[in-house]
């Protein structure tokens, strides 16, 4: 059989051979908004747990937007033009309006890389847009500490504004259950300090810090408290198909809004799976989510449920981009040199994460489980090291080599990659 995986802009595609047991873990058949902008301008008058848009607009004089960095394929060539429309109308100025990056401490998106995130020349043109940049103090608003200790600073430009809103993609986040929301604010427009420690191992070591998973997980909580810091936000919450085609868009308040929008998008990308299989397949997602082997791990470690004890998970990834940053290239060279019990032991109690190690310490968990192999035409000679894992140029022969060594050939393919979770339940 031919399967396609989401790698780079492209695909890639690859066989299998027919007498192989091979499940397919995918979405089922969502819904696609026949008039997205129509549902977008229902969903501004007819807010989850808040006043309509316009209305909001009428009492404000400054509004700042938040929209996500460019690893997400946030739908904003839609929504911004829409909602900057419903602000004008309201009465609101150009100049009092400003769109910000929440790239929390990513880069800053630039030239044509900022126009592809904003996704409309008309927006460009008529509002200022920014990026936020964690590692500026001057740029931020001390709020104080959360009750388990989290120093909260953020974006005082986000802060200053009468009227804040947050425009996101929800689906499953390895280490927040879902994306989205209260997640594009903190850590999106928050400083290295906040950031940091919500990465620490206090937060990420605990075992409700998965993948769709909001009650009792302890970083989703502290968001929550975060959010509260902060006071009243509104939300724009989008849910896209495996094809990125828009299935669900709503508006409203941070947290009713970003709940409506999890139950919806739960039905698609929860996958449950009666049993486990010795040789899984995935990606990650594609571009703009693979361009570098840093958002790689998310891929990764969303597949892992799926995973037997002791088997070999496959994932394709452009990585085009390279490892990511250099931070990151730093965390992982010690994870290679002091192995995964010796990096987990140099984290376990730190107050502040070194930046990106994060990654790092998520990597570890599909490492307990089994082993992992990557095929990627994006890495140099000095970067590949560093992934910490095995590495393929042919990603089928490779297959092939192992199913046959252990004379099993049940496998899982998950060709969207982590906006699709496998869940393993017990049965019977």
């Amino acid at each position: 059989m031919e399967v396609t995986l989401n790698y780079g802009k492209t695909g890639l595609r690859f066989n299998l051979p027919d007498s192989w047991d091979v499940t397919l873990i995918r979405k089922k058949a969502m819904p696609v908004l026949p008039d997205p902008e129509g549902a977008l301008r229902t969903a501004l008058l007819n807010p989850q747990g808040s006043e309509a848009l316009r209305q909001l607009a009428r009492g404000s004089s400054s509004v700042c937007i938040l929209i996500c960095d460019v690893t997400r394929p946030v739908p904003n060539g839609l929504i911004l033009p829409v909602l900057l429309d419903e602000l004008m109308q309201a009465g609101l100025k150009p100049e009092n309006i400003k769109i910000m990056v929440a790239t929390g401490l990513h880069r800053p998106n630039l030239g044509d890389e900022l126009a592809d995130v904003v996704g409309s020349r008309q927006v460009l043109n008529t509002v200022e847009v920014v990026n936020h940049f964690a590692r500026r103090d001057q740029d931020h608003m001390d709020l104080g500490t959360t009750d388990r200790g989290t120093p909260v600073k953020i974006d005082k430009r986000f802060m200053e504004a009468d009227l804040r809103i947050a425009v996101g993609l929800v689906e499953p986040h390895f280490m927040a259950g879902y994306s989205g929301g209260r997640k594009v604010v903190a850590p999106g427009v928050a400083h290295a300090e906040t950031i940091t420690r919500l990465h620490t191992a206090e937060f990420l070591e605990d075992c409700h810090t998965m993948n769709c998973l909001l009650e009792g997980n302890p970083l989703h909580m502290e968001q929550i408290e975060i959010m509260s810091m902060i006071g009243p936000i509104l939300a724009v919450n989008a849910v896209i198909t495996e094809d990125r085609e828009i299935s669900f868009v709503n508006f409203g308040d941070i947290h009713a809004s970003h709940r409506a929008a999890v139950s919806f998008t739960r039905q698609y990308a929860e996958i449950p799976v009666k049993s486990k299989f010795p040789t899984v397949i995935t990606s990650a997602a594609g571009h703009p989510l693979d361009d570098t082997y840093y958002q790689t791990v998310k891929g990764i470690v969303s597949a892992m449920d799926a995973l037997e004890p002791g088997g070999r998970l496959f994932i394709a990834s452009a990585c085009e981009k390279g490892l990511g940053s250099p931070e990151y290239a730093e965390a992982q060279r010690r994870l290679v040199e002091r192995g995964p019990a010796g990096f987990l032991e140099e984290i376990l109690h730190k107050r502040h994460a070194a930046v990106d190690e994060w990654q790092t310490e998520m990597q570890l968990r599909p490492m307990r489980v089994g082993s992992i192999s990557l095929f990627t035409k994006g890495l140099n000679p000095e970067e590949r090291p560093l992934t910490g894992i095995d590495l393929t140029d042919s990603l089928e022969a490779s297959i092939t080599e192992w199913v046959e060594r252990i004379g099993d050939a049940r496998l899982a393919v998950i060709p969207e990659g982590p906006y699709v979770v496998p869940i393993y339940r017990l049965t019977g």
